[in-house]
């Protein structure tokens, strides 16, 4: 098999595993190439940010905190008071 070629099941050509699959539950090594068990290409699903079958990275979560106006959390706390 030629080198960049993946490998073919059936009348799929599965393209080898890029850099940021590695320790992913979803490889198989066959004939000294790792291929992913879900994707045909998976270089394409990491070309927008993290493939969303991966099972070694987990999203980020950002956390975004809220500046209240100070006159405002005022009036509210004085309207809770009485």
């Amino acid at each position: 098999m030629a080198a960049g070629m993946g490998k073919k099941q059936g009348m799929i050509s599965f393209q080898p595993v890029v850099e940021q699959c590695e320790g992913c539950e979803r490889i198989i090594s066959d004939e000294g190439t790792a291929h992913c068990t879900t994707y045909v290409n998976p270089a394409a699903k990491w070309r927008l940010g993290i493939c969303n079958f991966a099972t070694h990275a987990k999203p980020e979560i950002k956390v975004v905190t809220v500046r209240i106006n100070p006159l405002k959390a005022a009036k509210r706390a004085s309207s809770r008071r009485g």
